[in-house]
């Protein structure tokens, strides 16, 4: 896997694991090849006296031992021996340092990625990757965080999310994690600049994929936009312009968050984005008759060129790749989903 471990998460070193494997074969190897070059046992029976003997374990002699084979013998349990205890050890301590866990968990993690597909990559799991990771939970769509910081990445771990550590700005990280099979990917990165290098890295590998990126001035949402951001956020814009909404115009605030809540089991308001072959494709607002069939009302159509409808008249067309920013029941938005080619 291309991302690595936390740092406080030690693991042994697959060197060390082939060396200590590679002694103790060694060790049975040289024994079994002795005692068949200086006693002249069959292979078998070597092999059972260099075990028997290197583990201590005590039995009888498979055979009466000439001076020469004694030497051996004598050999083999002064260096025999310590080679199997070390080994015994070895793999001791990694059961008990939980290196086996660690290790099922990274190999379960990997299989977890390998099978993403239709999800967001998430880059950065600070103050606002951590709010985009619950709502994304909340509302049950997949996706992985990219966090180069271990003690985020262990929160990130804790929450339950699907993360790695490593550079979100690496192709082969954004390779591994799927990029391929994406459906969007979000640069919550701690500084403009990491942003811009994951955006750049993204769209290089991606030319069609979403991607929404933080931006903490004007200038760094150029900057983003150039490199190949589908959209630019600023957190401090968005809060202030909030807060002045809320000042100004409350009931407006309060009406526009209980209908974006993944929370609320009453209202919802949704995009649908009508499919090529879908039943509603090329079809009116009244032909289709969505307020009686579905018991939903029509905000806005963002057309496929990005132009944006408000309030549209009845007679509007709904063409294939056009979105429907709709309000009304969460199962009525569901029916209305079907019919618009979504699964």
């Amino acid at each position: 896997m291309t991302a690595t471990e936390p740092t406080g998460d030690r693991r042994l070193p697959a060197h060390g694991v082939r060396w200590v494997i590679a002694l103790f074969v060694f060790v049975l190897v040289a024994g079994t090849a002795g005692y068949v070059v200086i006693e002249g046992w069959s292979a078998w029976d070597a092999f059972y006296m260099t075990v028997i003997t290197i583990t201590t374990v005590g039995y009888r002699e498979v055979h009466p031992l000439s001076r020469a084979g004694e030497a051996f013998t004598t050999a083999l349990v002064i260096v025999g021996v310590g080679a199997a205890l070390y080994t015994f050890s070895f793999f001791a301590a990694v059961v008990l340092e939980g290196g086996l866990r660690r290790r099922f968990e990274a190999w379960r993690r990997g299989r977890m990625i390998d099978k993403l597909t239709d999800h967001f990559i998430l880059c950065g799991y600070g103050r606002i990757g951590s709010i985009i990771a619950e709502e994304f939970r909340k509302e049950g769509v997949p996706f992985i965080v990219i966090e180069h910081d271990s003690g985020r990445l262990q929160a990130a771990l804790q929450q339950g999310y699907l993360a790695v550590e490593a550079d979100a700005s690496r192709e082969e990280v954004l390779r591994r994690v799927g990029i391929d099979r994406a459906r969007g990917l979000i640069a919550a990165l701690g500084t403009d600049a990491e942003n811009v290098y994951a955006v750049l890295t993204a769209r290089g590998l991606r030319p069609d994929l979403m991607i929404l990126a933080r931006a903490d001035s004007e200038d760094s949402g150029r900057k983003l936009l150039r490199a190949g951001a589908s959209r630019v956020v600023s957190p401090y814009q968005i809060g202030a312009v909030q807060m002045a909404q809320t000042a100004l115009r409350p009931a407006v605030v309060d009406f526009v968050q209980l209908a974006t809540s993944s929370e609320n089991l009453e209202l919802a308001m949704e995009q649908v984005r009508i499919g090529e072959d879908a039943a509603l494709a090329n079809r009116s607002i009244l032909d289709a008759n969505l307020r009686q069939r579905f018991g939903v009302i029509v905000v806005g159509i963002q057309r496929k060129s990005g132009r944006m409808e408000f309030n549209p008249p009845a007679d509007a067309v709904m063409g294939p790749g056009d979105e429907l920013v709709v309000l009304g029941r969460p199962e009525n938005l569901r029916a209305l989903e079907v019919a618009a080619g979504q699964a």
